[in-house]
């Protein structure tokens, strides 16, 4: 069985050498940090190191759970996240849909560069960019003085906060998610088209029977993982953005976190507690998401 296996192995080596950039990204990157996790059970102190701080049980969680701003961040990372589900998820699809509509392969392919550009731009320069139309002299505020009407606090307004989150995201990523659906779009045999074609079928008719049962397996599985990924709420977008005045609405468990241990100077066991907490209930809402999604019949991820 040992010969064998490594008789397979070496047959396949380039293979193996060209996977082993990946396997030591991951094993240096993901895998060897997670013994900080301990933190989260310990007081942590800088001389004694990690390994060798007193271990303290759960007082970090109980310290947790009764600070106020924790909770704060932490509906706000589960509405902030629930709403990008809601918007952005369905909004990819329909873009793919009706990407894949357009009748001409110069333009189709014209509307993608379009569409999957801003992806490609960093959250630092978008953030610049609103900045300079959002602000209190920014380009739209101009324009509302230009026509008669007060100046807006965008930028520093709670309730106007959310709602720029979730279009400067869809305006960058929903061109980037709609290219998986693209891709397996075109994975669909164009027979099936044909005889719909025969058979009177227009092309609502086709998307409904034909492209969204072939794709609808895609979207399951990268609902699943949007699920699973729904406590991190987009700390990179959050950060160039928020600002005091936005805290009630826009502090994410992300966010506070950063605040916390390297601004406020909590401590360490703490803030380590936030990311063991977070990352177990994206465990549990990704196992969970999964079991539902098989259990509708759907495909799910193993």
């Amino acid at each position: 069985m040992g010969k064998s296996l490594g008789k397979e192995i070496y047959k396949s080596r380039y293979l193996y050498i060209l996977l082993l950039p990946t396997v030591l990204f991951y094993v240096l990157f993901q895998y060897v940090p997670m013994y900080g996790i301990v933190l989260a059970f310990k007081e942590f102190h800088i001389k004694a190191g990690i390994m060798q701080s007193p271990w303290i049980g759960l007082d970090n969680f109980e310290a947790l759970v009764k600070q106020s701003e924790f909770w704060r961040a932490f509906w706000n990372t589960i509405i902030i996240s629930v709403g990008r589900m809601l918007l952005e998820f369905p909004t990819a699809i329909i873009l793919a849909l009706l990407l894949n509509e357009v009748a001409k392969e110069k333009m189709k392919k014209f509307y993608q560069t379009v569409y999957t550009f801003p992806h490609f731009i960093s959250w630092v320069i978008v953030s610049g960019i609103m900045f300079n139309f959002l602000s209190t002299d920014g380009v739209f505020n101009q324009l509302l003085a230009f026509a008669g009407v007060d100046k807006q606090q965008f930028l520093t307004d709670p309730g106007l906060f959310r709602p720029i989150l979730f279009l400067s995201s869809m305006w960058k990523e929903i061109g980037w998610s709609a290219i998986i659906y693209l891709a397996a779009i075109a994975g669909i045999n164009p027979e099936l088209y044909e005889a719909a074609y025969v058979d009177g079928a227009n092309r609502f008719q086709q998307l409904k029977a034909i492209t969204w049962p072939s794709i609808r397996g895609t979207a399951a599985i990268l609902l699943i993982l949007a699920v699973g990924n729904a406590m991190n709420g987009g700390f990179e977008q959050i950060f160039n953005l928020y600002n005091p005045g936005v805290y009630s609405t826009g502090d994410i468990l992300d966010t506070y976190v950063y605040r916390s241990a390297f601004k406020d100077g909590s401590s360490f066991g703490v803030t380590t507690a936030i990311g063991l907490f977070k990352a177990v209930l994206n465990f549990v809402l990704l196992y969970s998401t999964n079991s539902v999604v098989k259990k509708l019949g759907g495909e799910g991820l193993v």
